[in-house]
């Protein structure tokens, strides 16, 4: 039996070289299908992919068609896919200095920028033309959210607090696609629940950022505001304040787009949780409280959004 055997990057964190090794093609393959997935960040591309997935839904009442779902599943994931790799791309030399980013394969020297960049053009040119299928406004957003996310957000975190607004914005257009994907243009509908999906992720951002706050520090990343040196304890404030706005949104919804009772209620009693463990983050500002809103923010999105669908 002949075994091939091909060459394949290691990078050692203990010295921060990168050695060649020799593995048989098939564990080859493995890595670099591991590879792939981190590069794409598979987990957000999939919650990308649901938000966009639940805005069409909502938008067709339930009675939207599955080849239509699919067709969405795949645009979305692609060009989130691209937008994440081209981040990784130009994020190379600080994400090596983190302890999350610093496995990752663009980083490591494990994949070549190029093969990087090819990988995001080609899944940016295929996804946006599935995306386009639907209508030009689909494509447009799709398009816009690779942008920001890649070109303004990226580059921006190393210089400003405001880099968590501008990365929000192509982090809550996915619902808008999705809604757009069935109704052919920028309703009301799709405004208001990208309005929640932007607002919901700064109390979100912020507890992820408070409990990684020294490894930011170390790749010289401005996302979180200081004073004298540490973290600003305004902070928790700021993410009550971001977390209450939703709560007009959720009466704006019920008022003028009909949005069911039971649906609002339960909108509401979620988003009064959020507000409170804002608070309570703001309160104790200390571990345990940023882990209890992180994870609260991990539900809190598509349960919302679920709930407009099914109630």
């Amino acid at each position: 039996m002949i075994i091939k055997l091909l060459d394949y990057n290691i990078y050692s964190l203990n010295n921060n070289k990168t050695y060649t090794s020799v593995l048989p093609a098939h564990k080859l393959w493995a890595l670099k299908l591991g590879d792939y997935v981190m590069l794409v960040k598979m987990r957000l591309s999939l919650v990308v992919v649901i938000s966009s997935v639940l805005g069409y839904v909502i938008a067709s009442n339930g009675n939207g068609s599955l080849s239509e779902i699919v067709l969405l599943v795949m645009g979305g994931f692609l060009v989130t896919g691209a937008a994440n790799a081209l981040n990784q791309v130009l994020e190379k030399d600080f994400d090596i200095l983190m302890t999350r980013t610093s496995n990752r394969p663009v980083a490591t020297g494990r994949m070549k920028s190029s093969e990087g960049v090819m990988f995001a053009g080609l899944s940016c040119l295929i996804g946006i033309s599935l995306l386009a299928l639907f209508n030009p406004i689909t494509a447009l957003l799709g398009m816009l959210s690779m942008i920001i996310y890649a070109f303004v957000y990226t580059p921006l975190k190393r210089y400003s607090t405001l880099a968590v607004a501008v990365g929000a914005v192509p982090g809550a257009l996915p619902v808008m696609i999705g809604v757009t994907a069935f109704e052919g243009t920028v309703s009301l509908l799709a405004v208001c629940l990208f309005i929640v999906q932007f607002l919901w992720q700064f109390p979100h951002f912020w507890s992820i950022g408070f409990l990684g706050y020294e490894d930011y520090q170390k790749a010289g990343y401005k996302l979180l505001p200081e004073n004298q040196g540490s973290l600003d304890r305004g902070l928790g404030l700021s993410a009550v304040f971001y977390g209450s706005l939703i709560l007009p949104v959720i009466a704006f919804m019920y008022i003028r787009l009909d949005t069911s009772l039971v649906a609002s209620i339960f909108v509401l009693i979620l988003t009064l949780g959020y507000i409170f463990l804002s608070y309570n983050f703001h309160k104790t500002f200390d571990k345990s409280s940023a882990l209890k809103l992180m994870f609260y923010s991990f539900f809190y999105l598509p349960f919302v959004l679920i709930s407009y669908w099914l109630m």
